[in-house]
């Protein structure tokens, strides 16, 4: 019997195949196009709260005009580091010494003077964010800074050369430049960082689809944190100059290693120019300063209850701001409450830049400077940000919120252990501690006329996990509070409060000053161990005091943003609240 089936059989069932493989087809198509829907839906649209929690923050990308103002930074930076990293041999030694220096005002004296132009460089910020946020604004006043910087370090540059110097002059030419380069240094200081902050577009946070499909929230606090970590980045890429001054002062002389600064800082007033059209500039506001302390004034006078100067309780006194503005004041003393224990910070810092390079001259160089392992502390920080950015920090958010309080701490901690180590030293080497080492063992240098140029036996490596740790805790500490203090300031006031931050390095100095007659001598031991009992007590104090302030981290960064309300119901026009109206200045 045949087994074969009639053609209209066969047509029948490929008839039937077709309509199911149509079928599926129809439905993939549906599926896809639903996924893609879904894809297009949650594109850019609010994420709930369960959303905030659960998916993965991202940043956005950061503008072509950020990298701009990097190239100001590394610029200014490269000639601020270069220039100092010479300062401690300088001030300290004379010609006849080993290393050689000019002005011989010995380790105190050198101590006292390189902590007071710390304290200068961090004081003056308040005069420059003053001056930005009040008249001049952000671009402008770096500006002109950047030319008084020129003429500080040419005066120093001057003052250095062998054929026309001797000590007196080398003293007032000397001062004289500190003076003039710490008073740019603030000028530019106070507005750099918020300036590339600046650039940042200001927005909500938003969802993403990825090429891969995963649903992110492009997360803009997450932006300013990448942007911040950059800009440290770009600091300590500067910050290399070290390496290239302290050679030339080794080889050639202090007025090379002045140079080489001098020259390059053109390059900060080349890419002011060149992204003169490009940047995002913040209008200034008429007495912003002005009426944020009248506003405290009220405040202090209503039993320290800032709601009793807004105009909505009171609106009979017609007060020439808004609820809105005395809420970001408010957000705006929550920033600068944080600033307290910073000086404690940062006069362990300091110690990076006088104390450890005195310390490293009375050991064996091999044929190094003394000062050239500050560079170790940049090429720290340059390996270890992107490490925090594309891995640490990610990694550590899958779990927990990584927030600012936080941050700061373990940077308090880090810096703890520099201290700790600088007090004890007990690396893998023959000998454990500069002072079990001869010849001249807790006098180096100092034990007799014929040891004058003799260190003791210690190599100069053992400094390296100090510089080290001191790296590491910048990226968390000092970072982090430049961020906290632009994110918390009100937007006509970013200069401002960044200068209320970097004052604390000033307060930090002065201490440093006051500590500078125990700098030498068989004292170091307790110098350090003094400094990293202080540097501990001051985080643990911070968390106690601060550690709430991560829960309303994300309700003080809400204030960046206007309600829509504000705008008409305008959901397109979300942008940063800038609370007063524009001054006449601004259009200049």
């Amino acid at each position: 019997m045949s087994t074969e089936k009639a053609p209209e059989v066969y047509d029948a069932e490929l008839v039937s195949t077709e309509k199911l493989d149509q079928k599926v087809s129809d439905n993939e198509n549906e599926f896809l196009s639903a996924s893609t829907n879904a894809e297009e839906q949650d594109e850019g649209r609010t994420p709930t709260e369960e959303e905030m929690k659960t998916l993965r923050h991202v940043s956005e990308r950061i503008p072509i005009s950020c990298w701009l103002v990097a190239i100001v930074e590394l610029a200014e930076r490269f000639s601020y580091y270069g220039l100092s990293a010479p300062f401690q041999n300088y001030m300290q030694n004379s010609p006849k010494d080993s290393p050689p220096g000019i002005l011989a005002l010995n380790q105190s004296g050198a101590t006292a003077l390189s902590y007071f132009f710390q304290f200068w460089c961090y004081v003056t910020p308040v005069f420059g964010g003053w001056i930005a946020d009040i008249y001049w604004g952000k671009y402008k006043t770096i500006f002109v800074f950047c030319v008084v910087y020129i003429i500080g370090i040419f005066i120093l540059f001057i003052t250095s050369l062998p054929a026309i110097t001797s000590r007196t002059t080398a003293i007032g030419g000397y001062i004289a430049s500190i003076i003039i380069i710490g008073l740019a240094t603030g000028g530019v200081k106070s507005n750099v960082s918020p300036l590339i902050a600046d650039q940042i577009p200001k927005t909500k946070p938003i969802i993403k689809v990825l090429k891969s499909g995963e649903r992110v929230v492009q997360d803009p606090n997450i932006t300013i944190q990448n942007v911040f970590m950059f800009f440290y980045l770009m600091i300590n890429i500067g910050s290399m100059s070290v390496i290239a001054t302290t050679e030339l002062e080794a080889h050639v002389g202090f007025w090379a290693a002045y140079l080489l600064p001098f020259c390059f800082f053109f390059i900060a007033l080349a890419a002011l120019i060149l992204g003169r059209h490009q940047y995002v500039k913040t209008p200034v506001s008429d007495k912003i300063i002005n009426k944020t302390f009248q506003c405290l004034w009220i405040g202090m006078k209503n039993g320290f209850k800032l709601d009793a100067a807004k105009p909505s309780y009171h609106p009979e006194k017609q007060y020439p701001w808004t609820d809105k503005f005395v809420e970001e004041v408010k957000r705006a003393i929550y920033g600068c409450k944080v600033f307290i224990y910073y000086p404690v910070y940062w006069v362990t810092y300091g110690q990076m830049v006088n104390n450890f390079v005195s310390q490293a001259g009375q050991m064996e160089l091999h044929g190094l400077p003394n000062d050239i392992l500050q560079a170790i502390n940049s090429i720290s920080i340059i390996i270890f940000i992107p490490i925090c950015e594309r891995f640490i920090y990610p990694f550590i958010r899958k779990f927990t919120p990584f927030k600012a309080i936080t941050k700061i701490f373990f940077g308090f901690m880090f810096a703890t252990s520099a201290m700790v180590y600088a007090a004890v030293v007990q690396p893998p080497f023959t000998k454990s501690d500069i002072y079990k080492a001869g010849p001249c063992y807790e006098f180096p240098k100092a034990c007799a006329p014929e040891f004058r140029t003799v260190p003791n036996e210690i190599h100069i490596a053992v400094q390296v996990p100090a510089y080290v740790l001191i790296a590491l805790s910048e990226i968390l500490a000092s970072v982090t509070g430049l961020e906290y203090a632009y994110t918390k300031a009100p937007v006509s006031m970013k200069s401002f409060i960044t200068s209320l931050f970097l004052v604390t390095n000033a307060f930090g100095s002065a201490i440093g000053i006051a500590l500078s007659s125990v700098s030498k001598n068989p004292k170091m031991v307790w110098t350090y161990t003094g400094l990293s009992v202080a540097c501990f007590l001051g985080g643990c104090l911070f968390w106690i005091c601060f550690h709430h302030y991560n829960d309303k981290e994300e309700e003080l960064n809400k204030l960046e943003y206007a309600s829509e309300e504000e705008y008409n119901g305008d959901a397109t026009a979300l942008r940063p609240t800038t609370s007063l109206s524009q001054s006449i200045k601004s259009l200049a």
